[in-house]
Formats: structure tokens, C-alpha cells, sequence
């Protein structure tokens, strides 16, 4: 594609996508390591599945660890031994996804983790949120090839989520089962389906440093941000201000549930494995 229409492409991209443009471009060329040091304590990560709330923890590490902001990037590199980095990224364990980190990436991560020169701290919410919000994502990406959308954005009511799932509900389905006519015309691997994202949240909270729960942010962000800052052994910059707790309405998916039945249809049809786990997550899928 020529450079200028390129250009005019990432011109019209919303400010909150130029902004993840810019950075990611600016990890992959090693812009960082130019500017600063890699410092020398332990290397984080910051590490969720898609639509987990990653990003806002994210934007609340910017604006809250100090100094050690410097070193935060969205990409994901590994290193023989402790750094001062914070890498915020999305990534599997076993399956191969688009838009995520290779399971051969995090692995290594891992490896760093039991030598005890890393930390890798993992973002989850109710998969059943995550499956909602990736719907919306990815069907916005493949019609109009705009990223970063969300919700909130698309609708402004629920009633007006439900009513578009319902109509559209066969390709909900077909991006739930994880279907590579989903994403045809694209380049690249297929997003996961539900029941491997659900076994994915199960094999990084078996794995992780430090998990947390994107709901409980809505209930004590103080609380939840502050476990963070004590695994990094860094100090909260407050400023007199207050973290603030995230956008997203938790347990949407209990409104589009009682609203849309074939929604509810799917739901209780839901392997018993795959209910299994999201049970085992804390959550209730009834």
C-alpha cells in the first residue's frame, strides 16, 4: 500500500488507536532501549487475554508507578536476567492466536518467572464479558478494518447490544466457535474460540505471579492496583489523586442473557468442561 495512503488511513484512526499504533511502533524498533537503560530489577508483565481489561491496567501504570512508567511498552521481549521493563501485552500458553503472543513467547516468560528475574502478573474478567466484547471487536475490525473498538462506543443502550446480537446471531456463533470464515479476506491465524480462551484463562492463572480480577478493580481499585505496586516493590504516585475503577460494566452478559434467549440457548449448552472452569474462575455461568 503506498506510504500515503497509509497515511491518510492512520489519520482517521480514533486518537486511542493511533496512540497503541505509535507505541507498538516505537517497541519493534527498539525505541526504549535506545532512550533508557534496561534498569535492573525484576522484568514484568503485564499479561491478558483480549478483552480482559489489559489495557486498563495499562493506562493506570502510566499514570501511577513513577519513574518506572518510563519502561512500560505494549509488546513483549525476553531477557537473560532482571530488568526494569513492563511489558503489557496479550499472549497464550497452548493455542495459536491472532493478535496474541505465541505460546512459545510465553513460555520462555515463564522460564524467566520461576528463575525469579521476572513477574508476570494476569488481567482476567468473566469470559462471558470477554466473548461480548470480542464479538463487537472483531466483526467492527473485519467490516471497517478500525481496531480498538469497544461497546461502548458502538451502542449506545443495551437494549441496542441485544437487538444487533440477536439479528446477528449466527455470526456470533460462528466467532464463538472460533470459525475461520470469521476472518475471511484477512491475513493471519483465527481468534480463539470461547472454549479455548476459557482453557487459556484456566492455564495462566495455574502459571501466574500475581492474578487479577477486572471486577474486583469496580469494587477497591486502590486495593487491587496496590497489589500490583507490592510485587513490583514500587511506590503508588497518587498525587492526591484516586485510581479510578474501569470503564467496562461488569457482568454485561447477565443483561444480553435475560434479553436475548438464543443467547441464553448458548449459554446453557456450554460443554461441561468449559462450565467447569469458568466455575472454577470464581464465576457463575447460570
Amino acid at each position: 500500500m503506498p506510504f500515503g495512503e497509509r497515511l491518510r488511513q492512520f489519520a482517521q484512526k480514533p486518537a486511542r488507536e493511533k496512540l497503541r499504533i505509535v507505541r507498538r511502533k516505537m517497541a519493534e524498533t527498539d525505541w526504549y532501549w535506545k532512550i533508557h537503560s534496561p534498569g535492573a530489577d525484576r522484568t514484568t508483565y503485564i499479561i491478558g487475554l483480549f478483552g480482559t481489561g489489559r489495557l486498563y491496567i495499562y493506562e493506570l501504570m502510566l499514570r501511577h508507578i513513577g519513574e518506572r512508567a518510563k519502561y512500560l511498552t505494549t509488546t513483549i521481549r525476553v531477557h537473560r536476567g532482571p530488568t526494569s521493563m513492563i511489558y503489557s501485552a496479550h499472549a497464550t500458553l497452548k493455542y495459536v492466536s491472532r493478535e496474541q503472543a505465541l505460546p512459545a513467547v510465553t513460555h520462555r516468560i515463564l522460564e524467566a518467572v520461576r528463575a525469579r528475574f521476572a513477574d508476570l502478573i494476569f488481567v482476567y474478567r468473566h469470559p462471558l464479558d470477554s466473548l461480548i466484547t470480542n464479538w463487537v471487536f472483531w466483526r467492527t475490525y473485519v467490516r471497517t478494518g478500525t481496531g480498538g473498538a469497544v461497546v461502548a462506543q458502538i451502542y449506545e443502550t443495551t437494549d441496542d447490544v441485544c437487538a444487533d446480537l440477536e439479528k446477528n446471531f449466527a455470526e456470533f456463533e460462528s466467532f464463538a466457535a472460533g470459525d475461520p470464515a470469521f476472518f475471511a479476506g484477512l491475513r493471519g491465524p483465527r481468534f480463539l474460540s470461547f472454549q479455548e480462551f476459557v482453557e487459556e484463562t484456566e492455564l495462566h492463572l495455574q502459571s501466574a505471579s500475581l492474578t487479577l480480577r477486572l471486577e474486583d478493580f469496580t469494587v477497591s481499585p486502590t486495593r487491587e492496583f496496590s497489589r500490583i505496586a507490592n510485587v513490583m516493590s514500587v511506590d503508588l504516585n497518587l498525587n492526591g489523586s484516586h485510581i479510578s475503577p474501569p470503564r467496562t460494566r461488569p457482568y454485561r452478559y447477565l443483561e444480553l442473557k435475560a434479553k436475548v434467549p438464543r443467547f441464553r440457548s448458548f449459554i446453557a449448552r456450554l460443554d461441561t468442561e468449559t462450565q467447569r472452569r469458568i466455575e472454577a474462575f470464581g464465576y457463575s455461568v447460570s
